[in-house]
């Protein structure tokens, strides 16, 4: 297979500058996701590596050899579409075989590639139907199986299984991690679907405005975001955000987010007087991190169940103090009804703090401080939790409060 390096890429559309001084090494035999909203410059990056776009700067190398002055069809890189782009009127196999056929491989070659990569993709019994008979999950396989008779050194992928009902999406999602691993290619996957991106991915490379906002493993984007725009794009619901003040009280910590105030580790003030920022700060907490408790507990403010989401194994309740309202993630059923008085607050451990004039992250990493502070004394801690990469709870939260 191939390694895929980016150095400084820029390409604009006329007046509009859609990718911005991109540089990216993807690694033999990786799986790298392009993530991000519509418009953000990944379909474009995709398409000027595979040479079916100029870029207007920079290099793109293959194992080290520039390839960005090369036709599309000598790069040996193979390129999924969005839309299948089958042969109508060609078989399954016809389809498969194309490829191989329009560079003059041996018939028995074709052959053979062909019903390998059928078998692998569990579509040897269709071989002798046509596309329109053929349901949008089979094309979809058909699209990449086409693809894959090449062997070629890298395989793209724009957003392949986007038009697929939800059932089908999440089988192709199996099947394409299944593909990569079996065929050890280097794969590039571009995506607007977070779910697709955090299941996927070796590395997410999560751009916006042509710009990339951080490259890393799923749990590296999800846990430590770079910057508030990564902070909100990944996670399902979105992090709680607000504007915040931190003060000095009583030797500890206080933070406010959305007007209600919470206590914080000592710690934080030396921490953020390292940084050089007391104040223009946004706290964020994913819902996972606001724990809930149905009992009056020392650290836990006043708050009232406005709104609850069931999605079976968990519930997200979006909690009310006047006007302003933070959402938490607690245990199926853990807050009776809509309207019940409960308690919230927030784990230090998974607080996040940014600059509100650039958007990046502090880096600041606090601890659980029940034990430290004399306003938790006599409550009992709650466990640590292990995170998966959409914030799903590895363990029961303990008898203290609830959260997920």
């Amino acid at each position: 297979m191939a390694e895929i390096e980016l150095r400084h890429i820029d390409k604009h559309f006329g007046v509009v500058h859609v990718i911005k001084d991109v540089s990216l090494t993807v690694k033999d035999r990786e799986f790298v996701v392009f993530l991000g909203p519509s418009g953000c410059g990944k379909t474009t990056t995709l398409r000027a590596i595979a040479g079916l776009e100029e870029i207007d700067s920079g290099d793109i190398l293959l194992d080290g050899k520039p390839i960005q002055n090369l036709r599309a069809a000598d790069r040996d890189i193979a390129f999924v579409f969005q839309n299948y782009a089958l042969y109508p009127h060609f078989t399954v196999y016809q389809n498969l075989a194309f490829p191989l056929e329009a560079v003059r491989t041996p018939r028995a070659e074709v052959e053979q590639v062909v019903r390998s990569v059928a078998k692998s993709l569990g579509i040897s019994h269709l071989l002798r139907a046509r596309p329109s008979a053929l349901s949008g999950g089979d094309m979809q396989r058909i699209a990449i199986g086409r693809a894959l008779v090449r062997r070629p050194k890298a395989l793209l992928l724009d957003e392949p299984i986007g038009s697929l009902d939800a059932k089908l999406r999440e089988q192709m999602r199996v099947e394409l991690k299944r593909l990569h691993y079996e065929n050890g290619s280097t794969s590039i996957y571009v995506t607007h679907d977070q779910v697709e991106a955090m299941s996927l991915a070796d590395r997410i490379v999560v751009m916006n405005e042509g710009v990339l906002q951080q490259v890393g493993t799923p749990t590296e984007v999800y846990l430590y975001p770079a910057n508030l725009f990564v902070a909100q794009f990944i996670g399902s619901p979105v992090m709680n955000v607000a504007p915040t003040v931190v003060r000095e009280v009583d030797g500890a910590a206080e933070v406010a987010l959305d007007g209600l105030k919470f206590g914080m580790p000592a710690d934080l003030i030396g921490m953020l007087n390292l940084k050089a920022a007391r104040s223009d700060l946004s706290l964020g907490i994913r819902p996972e991190g606001v724990e809930v408790s149905l009992a009056e507990r020392p650290g836990y403010r006043p708050v009232e169940a406005h709104l609850i989401q069931p999605y079976g194994g968990f519930d997200i309740v979006d909690l009310k103090s006047g006007d302003r309202t933070l959402r938490a993630r607690t245990v199926s059923g853990f807050v009776p009804r809509p309207g019940t008085p409960v308690f919230a607050r927030i784990d230090p451990a998974q607080a996040h703090f940014f600059d509100n004039q650039t958007g990046a992250s502090l880096g600041i990493r606090l601890e659980r401080f029940q034990e430290k502070m004399p306003e938790f004394s006599g409550s009992k801690a709650l466990p640590n939790k292990g995170l998966d990469h959409f914030g799903v709870s590895a363990e029961t939260p303990g008898e203290a409060g609830q959260g997920a």
